[in-house]
């Protein structure tokens, strides 16, 4: 019983190693057009290096960490927040439903032109833009699990003589849970997404803005590197939401 965790681990990184396998074959061997545009992974591993020497990785990834913190966390307590507000108070869900369904559907990436003449280009423009990101999702997520929290039990703890804050508390949220980590483990990934995104195009500091400076010099490893810091960040953000939601509702659901 005790290996069979350990050959779903192997299972689960065997074809990580193969894919990398692939990619320094491929890109030794220049078998794709423009081989020269594709180096290997040994070589981009060997930049990380160097750029982590160099003093370039280290601020640039803080400087984007930091952002995708402040945008997030201050966007999921927003949309906590008010999902709880419109999902348990009825009149407050027909107050905001129609604002909230004209303003979902704009891409995050789709305010960037207003916010960038509201606020200006400077340290809140990405950290408003993840979070838009963050804000809509966890809301529709989290007013979805209050909403299908069944009224029986919800009349049941009435019957009890529950009060309504307590029912919201002990009832309500605990059985909402599973759809608010859901909507957080969805925008963890998709913060960085937006992130890398509005550096590319405003600012000067950041993995986003990193990958432009490499870009303007022809050099692939630099934006490999990159691109692979977004993907470990957005697999351990959502993994950490997933480890998150476990320890919190395993024991139960």
């Amino acid at each position: 019983m005790n290996d069979q965790p350990r050959i779903h681990y192997l299972w689960g990184i065997i074809p990580v190693f193969a894919m990398l396998l692939l990619w320094e074959t491929t890109a030794r061997l220049q078998l794709i057009p423009g081989g020269v545009f594709f180096p290997p992974f040994t070589t981009v591993m060997a930049e990380v290096g160097e750029m982590l020497s160099g003093g370039v990785l280290i601020p640039n990834f803080m400087s984007s960490l930091g952002r995708v913190l402040a945008g997030f966390i201050s966007g999921s307590v927003c949309g906590i927040s008010t999902g709880i507000l419109m999902g348990w108070n009825e009149r407050a869900h027909r107050w905001f439903s129609p604002i909230i369904g004209l303003l979902y559907p704009i891409p995050a990436l789709g305010w960037l032109p207003v916010l960038m003449l509201w606020i200006g280009v400077n340290e809140m423009l990405p950290i408003a833009i993840i979070f838009i990101c963050s804000f809509f999702p966890v809301l529709y997520n989290t007013l979805t699990g209050v909403r299908q929290v069944k009224p029986e039990l919800i009349n049941a703890a009435r019957i009890l003589g529950a009060s309504d804050l307590f029912i919201l508390k002990r009832v309500v949220v605990p059985l909402a849970l599973p759809n608010i980590f859901t909507g957080l483990k969805l925008e963890a990934g998709m913060a960085w997404k937006v992130v890398v995104a509005s550096e590319m195009v405003a600012i000067p500091t950041g993995i986003g803005a990193l990958m432009m400076r490499a870009e303007s010099l022809v050099r692939l490893d630099i934006i490999l590197v990159c691109l692979m810091i977004l993907s470990v960040m957005c697999l351990v953000f959502e993994r950490f939401f997933a480890f998150l939601e476990f320890k919190t509702t395993g024991k139960w659901i």
